[in-house]
């Protein structure tokens, strides 16, 4: 059975996920953006084996960390989609920008596209690519367990900002309709920022997506 645990990271209190499987305990974490020994600390109380990094875009409180725990660990880095290598290029940049502690570039070890799936363990969860909030994120949907870790796409109350490089309001919104929306009104999706929420509750709700608006 899918299981996952949701730790903030970072100044900027990144949903960094850890997910993995129940029959094995093999994990994947997803957007590593810092607080390494931490993100380690839990790997270890709940008994996991980190196996793959997966990344839903490459902002550096998703992926600042992503370089460094490849290397430490040895693990491959899956995702994003590659219209977000420029992100990943100027991560170095984006640490000095923001204060971060410095990040390594990396090339994935597999970029991934729409309708790509990703495994860990004896769980396979789905890929779907939506860009807006940057060219090349992606979301990854567990559709036994109903759960979608959608990065910086949508939040509780909110969409994700488009007024970063390669940005695009429009673009977003038709992501959010045509890749989210039908993954299910049940469905409970994690955010890159605060409180999860469903994708029911945000199309009654929300106002930048709800149906009636």
């Amino acid at each position: 059975m899918f299981r996952y645990l949701t730790v903030p990271v970072t100044a900027f209190a990144q949903n960094c996920s850890l997910v993995w499987c129940d029959q094995t305990l093999q994990a994947a974490v997803i957007d590593p953006g810092g607080d390494l020994d931490l993100l380690l600390e839990e790997v270890d109380r709940l008994g996991l084996t980190l196996k793959q990094i997966w990344l839903t875009h490459a902002h550096i409180d998703h992926a600042g960390a992503a370089g460094e725990l490849a290397e430490r660990l040895g693990l491959p880095i899956v995702g994003p989609h590659p219209a977000d290598q420029f992100w990943i290029d100027g991560l170095p940049e984006q640490s000095r920008m923001f204060g971060f502690p410095a990040a390594k570039t990396f090339t994935p070890t597999r970029w991934l596209q729409d309708g790509d799936t990703v495994t860990v363990g004896q769980c396979t969860l789905a890929v779907r690519h939506c860009p807006g909030h940057t060219p090349g994120h992606v979301v990854f949907y567990a559709s036994e367990a109903k759960r979608a870790f959608v990065g910086d796409v949508l939040f509780a109350g909110l969409i994700g900002r488009t007024d970063f490089p390669q940005g695009d309001h429009d673009t977003l919104i038709a992501s959010i309709k045509q890749r989210l929306w039908p993954m299910g009104d049940d469905t409970v999706f994690i955010p890159g920022h605060g409180p999860e929420s469903t994708f029911g509750q945000e199309r009654r709700s929300n106002p930048y997506v709800a149906d009636a608006r």
